[in-house]
């Protein structure tokens, strides 16, 4: 994946779209199709509740597939964490769960002084969730956190 991908990712990401196969082309259908197949993944959405143990599945293999033996390198800092967070999206997508989804990632290099990262959400604690995947090599360590909030219909 070359720069100029990543960087139109990051421009539709900034404009309300997601990446999917095609980083041109938003996720969601248009807003007339948008409410249709929201309710066709909530049909088939058999669980109640976010399903922490799959989104941390999920995004630990997308982590591993993109730093998986790498050691940290200043110059690709912005090419992994925008594939991470585009894979991990992406497949969570492709669940068919009735969410909409925020995904964040930090990289940053090892050191002694440690990496320390928080945060906060009001919503309902029955039908949304989070998940915190935490990755480390002996060079760089990852936090990938999932936001899931419940589409209700």
């Amino acid at each position: 994946m070359g720069a100029a991908p990543i960087h139109a990712w990051g421009r539709s990401l900034l404009e309300g779209q997601c990446a999917a196969a095609d980083l041109h082309q938003p996720i969601a259908p248009p807003r007339r199709r948008l409410r249709a197949t929201m309710e066709e993944y909530h049909r088939h959405c058999d669980e109640v509740g976010f399903n922490v143990d799959e989104a941390h599945n999920i995004v630990k293999e997308c982590i591993d597939g993109v730093l998986g033996g790498e050691d940290y390198n200043q110059n690709n800092i912005n090419q992994w964490t925008a594939s991470i967070v585009e894979q991990s999206l992406t497949h969570l997508v492709k669940l068919g769960k009735a969410y909409k989804y925020i995904v964040t990632c930090a990289v940053v290099q090892r050191s002694a002084y440690g990496f320390h990262t928080a945060s906060s959400c009001f919503w309902d604690t029955t039908s949304d969730g989070t998940c915190t995947v935490r990755w480390e090599n002996r060079t760089m360590n990852c936090i990938v956190n999932v936001f899931a909030i419940a589409i209700v219909l």
